[in-house]
């Protein structure tokens, strides 16, 4: 090998050294997540068949996809809802409650509970909505779609 080549091959080397090293650290430093934020927004438009209600609400939360436990927060004003679910179903389309919240006297609602596999596929494809009932609304007086963030 002349000195031409030997400098070359020692420069070329080196370069596939430093790749080599920035790909192992990408693989090192990009932390995977397995936690989704999700949100919805509460109103009576939102409802199959709306309702004429001035109150409102949110649904804040995390979804961890691994252990398919969601935790939320259930806002609203405006309104005394007598019971309150997660429902599966597309938006505008009614669907079966799979959730009941506990207390649905006080605003904040907050929760935690673990999805089926069936109810997780849905709440990724956003087909899971929070439906807050009323004496005067006893199907739902506002709904939410819940979104990831």
């Amino acid at each position: 090998m002349n000195l031409k080549t030997t400098a070359l091959f020692l420069l070329l080397s080196g370069s596939s050294v430093l790749v080599a090293c920035d790909k192992e650290d990408e693989k090192t430093t990009a932390p995977a997540t397995d936690t989704v934020q999700m949100m919805a927004t509460l109103n009576s438009k939102n409802e199959v068949t709306p309702t004429t209600s001035a109150a409102t609400g949110s649904m804040t939360g995390t979804y961890n996809k691994t252990t398919r436990e969601l935790n939320y927060t259930i806002t609203y004003q405006g309104m005394t809802p007598t019971m309150g679910h997660f429902h599966r179903g597309a938006a505008g389309v009614d669907g079966n409650a799979f959730v009941t919240y506990a207390d649905v006297t006080k605003s904040p609602i907050t929760g935690t509970t673990t999805l089926s596999e069936a109810d997780a596929a849905l709440l990724m494809k956003g087909e899971v909505y929070v439906n807050l009932h009323t004496s005067a609304n006893p199907k739902g007086e506002i709904r939410g779609q819940v979104m990831t963030k």
